[in-house]
């Protein structure tokens, strides 16, 4: 309705103040990038395969705004996967991501490749995974996470695991507390009140 007042809309999402005292990393300011692994973080890990062999996953918009985000506030996304698939690369191509390597055996080699090629170190390095292949990353992060569903020895290293359940929620929570951390999650939210980014999550 025309003339209507806006009805005020403030940042009401919060973390305890240690959580984000981690999250911000040895610097202070939070990371320059973050990593993500695919199954079992992005999809809830299950494996949805045809009877052609075709595989199906699904995926959660609320997530992939989440990792838009990042990538608007300098935060690269960086997906570091074990498997492959048309269903994945076309998820990654869908939300623009720059930086992806798919069906690796050795993600740590995958990552530091990407570090180096990105000028960055561990240092400022923040990552989330649920399973064994994802403990070198997670161990060498300067901020790890976890979905609840992650294999017990990755959530015992984990700085935090995420209420929100993996293909849920969960690597939109990551996303959330990593930007509140850097200082930049209420003027994106705020910033969505006048301007659209032209593409959906």
């Amino acid at each position: 309705m025309a003339g209507r007042t806006m009805r005020p809309v403030r940042a009401t999402l919060g973390f305890p103040p240690e959580l984000l005292l981690a999250a911000q990393g040895p610097g202070g300011r939070g990371p320059k990038a973050a990593i993500f692994d695919v199954d079992g973080v992005l999809t809830d890990g299950r494996l949805y395969i045809g009877e052609h062999g075709e595989t199906v996953k699904a995926f959660a918009s609320l997530d992939g705004h989440g990792l838009k985000l990042l990538a608007r506030a300098g935060i690269a996304p960086l997906v570091i996967t074990g498997r492959d698939s048309p269903a994945v690369r076309r998820r990654v191509a869908d939300l623009g991501l720059a930086h992806a390597v798919y069906g690796v055996h050795d993600k740590l080699a995958a990552a530091e490749a990407l570090l180096a090629a990105l000028g960055l170190g561990w240092g400022e390095v923040a990552a989330i995974g649920d399973d064994w292949p994802d403990l070198p990353l997670l161990a060498r992060a300067a901020f790890a996470c976890a979905p609840p569903g992650a294999h017990a020895e990755v959530r015992a290293i984990a700085d935090h695991v995420t209420a929100a359940p993996a293909g849920h929620g969960a690597a939109r929570e990551f996303c959330d507390l990593l930007l509140v951390a850097a200082g930049h999650y209420a003027g994106l939210l705020h910033g969505h009140l006048t301007t659209l980014d032209g593409s959906g999550p």
